[in-house]
């Protein structure tokens, strides 16, 4: 079993406030957990309105498969277009 875990931090430039990013947020996390059948959430910087850090975990067979889903994810939520991806993390775990 291969676990793929991943972190994103965006900037949200049209944010001013808590609300505003708790909505951006939801919608990238639906967004992500509807396409790609993975675990998502956000994992940091619950307290900064202009930048937020989403988690996500993906679980399959092959590492390789699994490399490749990750960065379908990181692709994916860059086009999205809600905000910008300023880093992106990434580890594999073989079990």
């Amino acid at each position: 079993m291969v676990v793929g875990l991943g972190r994103i931090t965006f900037r949200l430039h049209d944010c001013r406030s808590l609300k505003s990013k708790r909505k951006t947020v939801k919608s990238i996390i639906g967004r992500l957990q509807n396409n790609f059948n993975a675990s998502v959430a956000e994992v940091g910087l619950n307290d900064v309105y202009d930048e937020a850090l989403i988690g996500f975990a993906v679980v399959g067979n092959d590492r390789i498969l699994t490399n490749s889903k990750i960065d379908k994810v990181f692709n994916f939520a860059d086009e999205l277009g809600l905000a910008e991806i300023i880093n992106t993390e990434m580890e594999i775990i073989n079990l």
